[in-house]
């Protein structure tokens, strides 16, 4: 089992930043990806950002949403338990629930309980 616990988020004004953390515990040595989603009421929940596990000196990978590409990043601690999602120039089509998400080498799926983030104009 693994467990997904996000924090960082908040009320932000437009073209302002936070950065968001996702802590994994449990079974982390089985934890492969890890990423970033969020969905919004009445909307399907978005990928924004993932990372590939990397080994053990290098980073892993990392891919984007289009809507994010430039303005947020996503980063892995060198023990790979834990992910960072440092988002600036925020506007307000951002505002959503923010998920995080890893997939363990035996192809399990763990979500968070997600954490907020609104962006006023």
């Amino acid at each position: 089992q693994v467990q997904l616990v996000e924090s960082g988020g908040g009320l932000v004004q437009a073209g302002g930043s936070l950065r968001l953390s996702c802590a994994a515990s449990g079974s982390i040595l089985t934890i492969s990806d890890m990423g970033w989603y969020r969905q919004v009421p009445g909307k399907q929940r978005e990928l924004v950002a993932t990372i590939t596990r990397g080994g053990l000196t290098r980073s892993g990978s990392t891919n984007y949403a289009d809507s994010v590409r430039g303005r947020f990043t996503i980063s892995r601690d060198a023990a790979k338990s834990t992910i960072y999602l440092q988002m600036n120039s925020l506007k307000p089509e951002d505002t959503a629930v923010y998920y995080c998400n890893t997939k363990t080498f035996g192809s399990a799926v763990y979500w968070g309980q997600g954490t907020q983030v609104t962006v006023s104009s």
